[in-house]
């Protein structure tokens, strides 16, 4: 027996780009009863402030059985599930869109994850391409918790295996209202703006205000390998440095997920109220970020969506800028040229719910 062959033979590699079919099917491995102790952790990686995701009374006070966890810890658990079949050979996962947040995830409750390729691009130097693909957790219920669309760039396994034909998904700018999932029972008419932390209400806001959050965070190596084994985002560009080392940065990359946690939480300083998060509309990773880079955030808010038969709540769509080692006061989007500034790592447009 070749022992190479046998010890191989039983060893998942993950998918190669040349391995993806258009409609192919994934059910994810590994389902994950998330509990109190990771939303404490989350907690302590994050520092986010949010009352709903912090206090059980509060979350009660709202209409809710108890607090449920965190909105991007369910999304990180999700994707999570998907890293060992869709990206486990990344290069760079790119974006987000169509993404709908559905029932509250409460501590207790079990996520499994599936995907569907709904695009395939190789990239002209024939050596990558990009996979795009509809991903949907449910509970142990089969209630849908988050469904999201990503495009992910992948390595060939063979620069010489023949490309796929090239068809890229039409995707939603902007998640419609009418996809909006309310949790049933949620109520803002008695919201507490001391327990939450602000005055500023929905009313508050206007289109177009650009709202510099102040605090900066310094990422630290131990802290991004705590994160990405907490979701069992096993992907090698986060935790293989001997393999990094040789590759383009020559380092690993810090998980990008992790970036827009860290910018959601900065963002309480001036959105205190922005409890919860109905939709991902459209995100980029514009730029690598490393251990060591301090991350800053700023938001503009780009719409208001007023519900006709609700009086207690509205929407704000926001566009949620990180930048590094850079403390947002004078930095533009864009440089002279029409490209997003050296400085920025994330452009991340949502949508979140926010007391009248």
């Amino acid at each position: 027996m070749d022992v190479q062959k046998a010890i191989v033979s039983k060893t998942k590699l993950g998918n190669f780009f040349e391995d993806f079919c258009l409609g192919m099917e994934i059910a994810h491995a590994t389902p994950r009863t998330v509990s109190s102790g990771d939303q404490a952790l989350y907690t302590a990686l994050y520092g986010p402030r949010f009352a709903l995701f912090s206090s059980d009374e509060f979350a009660r006070s709202l209409g809710l059985e108890r607090s449920p966890v965190d909105d991007f810890l369910a999304f990180h658990v999700v994707f999570g599930k998907t890293v060992s079949d869709i990206s486990l050979n990344a290069i760079a996962n790119l974006g987000y869109a169509e993404g709908i947040f559905g029932v509250p995830l409460y501590p207790g409750d079990t996520i499994t994850t599936t995907s569907k390729v709904i695009g395939l691009k190789e990239n002209s130097s024939g050596k990558t391409g990009v996979v795009y693909v509809r991903s949907t957790g449910c509970n142990q219920r089969g209630e849908e918790v988050l469904s999201y669309v990503r495009w992910v760039m992948v390595r060939k396994r063979s620069s010489g295996s023949p490309s796929p034909k090239t068809i890229v998904p039409d995707l939603k700018k902007v998640v419609s209202v009418e996809d909006f999932i309310l949790p049933g029972k949620l109520t803002m008419s008695g919201f507490d703006n001391t327990l939450a932390g602000s005055s500023f209400r929905w009313d508050d806001y206007h289109v177009g205000e650009k709202i510099v959050h102040v605090d900066g965070v310094t990422i630290e190596e131990a802290e991004h390998q705590m994160a990405t084994r907490l979701y069992q985002n096993t992907a090698k560009v986060h935790f293989n440095n001997h393999t990094e080392s040789q590759g383009r940065f020559g380092k690993r990359l810090i998980y990008g997920g992790h970036v827009i946690s860290l910018a959601r939480s900065l963002s309480f300083n001036g959105m205190e109220n922005a409890v919860k998060i109905m939709a991902i509309n459209g995100g980029a990773h514009v730029a690598p970020t490393f251990a060591g880079d301090t991350i800053y955030a700023w938001s503009e808010i780009l719409e208001k969506i007023d519900f006709p038969e609700r009086n207690d709540l509205g929407a704000l769509r926001v566009r949620l800028i990180a930048v590094k080692n850079n403390n947002c006061e004078s930095t533009p989007l864009m440089d002279e040229d029409g490209r997003y500034h050296s400085d920025v790592v994330l452009d991340f447009d949502y949508t979140v719910l926010m007391p009248k």
